[in-house]
């Protein structure tokens, strides 16, 4: 954890006095008064922009679930930074009182690469949505994946397009009828986690905007990672693509339709009726009430197995089968920072300091007249 008592603030990042205006796209955090440090609540966290997302936007869920996290995880806000892309999500940075990056579309996760790499003792989150990750910031989201960046990275899932009113997004179903498709989608969907796990992700996750306990609980997962945490999570749309998770989510459906992945036990959902086992490679549901099975029949849950983390996310095909929640997979690997800075040590102390000019004009040059 960086030294609290050092100001850490990026080059290029300028603080937020009250009435200041500041680039557009680029916001601060106060700070409280030098040597000042008590204990942060959920209103530390809170700024003074007015929130401007529909009413009943479940992403005024998943706003207060990480302000009121925030405290828990020890670290001083001018350590803070969160970076979005473009989206109803990506409003999300000027809600926090941190600093934070409005940025462009599908780029945060750039943006995220390049802070880690100058300022590794940072802690950056990246909040964006299925629209900005996985169309236009697709290739973006899985390089900072596979290059293991230690940040977390929210992944807001409504299967729609809401800021631009409603087309069809990478996540949206199968024959979703919108603006943009109005005889019905013709392109299978993403599905986010298989996504992170064939980028190679060291940490993927999913939990919902309606289940506020689950989600802290895995935030708080996330931001013990050591590397680049992806969770998606299932958030509401109610003004284009309203109930689109309600069957995961709704008290009479939630047991019968969800399972809730626990890292050394048996997977058994609705009640403890219901487990699911492997037919071979293929995982089916099995009802323990009948006698003809029992809880030593299911899977026991391992999340450091990528073959098992791979069957679980393809389940999301399936509508006989309950869709998972909760960590899918989590492996040690070393971040790519650490890798970074480990190797620009070793170059430093063979050849020492580097020179830009030198560099620039090593090897073969031509002046052009």
């Amino acid at each position: 954890m960086p030294d609290a008592r050092k100001p850490t603030l990026p080059p290029g990042f300028a603080a937020k006095p009250k009435r200041s205006r500041l680039p557009r796209g680029f916001k601060g955090a106060k700070r409280p008064p030098s040597g000042e440090r008590r204990g942060l609540t959920r209103k530390d966290f809170t700024s003074d922009q007015d929130v401007r997302w529909c009413p009943g936007c479940g992403d005024y869920a998943i706003l207060a679930t990480v302000q009121r996290l925030m405290p828990q995880l020890g670290v001083q806000r001018e350590n803070v930074v969160f970076i979005s892309g473009i989206g109803c999500s990506s409003r999300f940075p000027y809600y926090m009182e941190t600093y934070g990056v409005h940025s462009i579309h599908g780029r945060a996760p750039t943006l995220a690469t390049g802070l880690k790499a100058s300022r590794p003792e940072l802690d950056v989150w990246i909040v964006t949505g299925d629209g900005d990750a996985l169309s236009i910031g697709g290739n973006h989201l899985i390089h900072i994946l596979r290059r293991n960046v230690n940040c977390q990275i929210l992944l807001f899932n409504n299967q729609i397009y809401g800021l631009t009113k409603g087309q069809f997004s990478p996540t949206s179903e199968l024959g979703k009828i919108t603006k943009s498709s109005p005889y019905g989608s013709l392109a299978l969907p993403f599905n986010p986690v298989s996504v992170a796990l064939g980028a190679t992700a060291s940490f993927v996750a999913r939990s919902a905007d309606r289940d506020t306990r689950h989600l802290a609980a895995i935030l708080k997962r996330a931001h013990k990672h050591n590397g680049a945490a992806m969770v998606e999570i299932y958030q509401n749309c109610n003004i284009y693509n309203d109930g689109a998770f309600f069957e995961f989510t709704e008290k009479a459906t939630k047991p019968h339709r969800t399972i809730f992945l626990e890292h050394g036990k048996p997977m058994v959902y609705d009640g403890g009726r219901r487990a699911v086992r492997l037919d071979g490679f293929r995982p089916e549901s099995i009802d323990l009430t009948g006698g003809a099975w029992s809880v030593s029949d299911a899977i026991v849950y391992d999340e450091t197995s990528l073959e098992l983390a791979g069957i679980a996310s393809r389940m999301f095909w399936n509508d006989e089968m309950p869709r998972p929640f909760g960590v899918f997979y989590c492996e040690r690997r070393e971040s790519y920072e650490s890798r970074l800075h480990a190797q620009l040590h070793h170059v430093t102390e063979l050849h020492g300091e580097g020179d830009l000019d030198v560099l620039l004009n090593t090897g073969d040059t031509w002046e052009i007249n």
